[in-house]
């Protein structure tokens, strides 16, 4: 049963981190934590776990190596939250989609709930970035610079 549950969710994580690649969210951190939970169970999960970790740390690093990406960071995390509370106050229904029934939600508190806490993740994680990664980025930078 366990291994069925730690299966199922970090496949979930995974599939979410992929969908949030490109979508607002935080995408390389859910598929981070959805290799993290399957490399319990698999192997093959385990190998991959260094590599996934080692490329979301560089993108964070990137993204505060200079103040206008870190304005940047911080404006489009404020739009994603500014355009999740106009979808949740949106009451936007679609009377059918195939065999989805009536009624499927595309707006409203449903979909804008899960934008705004994306925002918010994003914030939370700008933070993060520039407490962890933004003296070495600085540090890079001035030693460039004076060779």
């Amino acid at each position: 049963m366990r291994k069925i549950w730690v299966s199922l969710g970090g496949w979930i994580l995974v599939l979410a981190g992929v969908a949030a690649l490109a979508l607002p969210g935080p995408g390389l951190l859910l598929l981070l934590a959805g290799m993290v939970v399957l490399s319990q169970e698999y192997e093959w999960a385990e190998r991959r776990v260094d590599p996934v970790k080692d490329k979301a740390f560089e993108v964070a690093e990137a993204g505060v190596s200079t103040y206008p990406r870190m304005v940047m960071s911080a404006l489009g995390a404020c739009t994603v939250i500014a355009v999740g509370i106009v979808w949740w106050m949106d009451d936007l229904r679609i009377p059918e989609i195939g065999p989805l029934g009536p009624g499927l939600p595309l707006g409203g508190w449903e979909a804008g709930s899960g934008i705004v806490l994306s925002g918010f993740v994003a914030l939370v994680l700008l933070v993060y970035s520039i407490k962890r990664f933004r003296p070495k980025a600085v540090a890079q930078r001035q030693a460039a610079s004076t060779l």
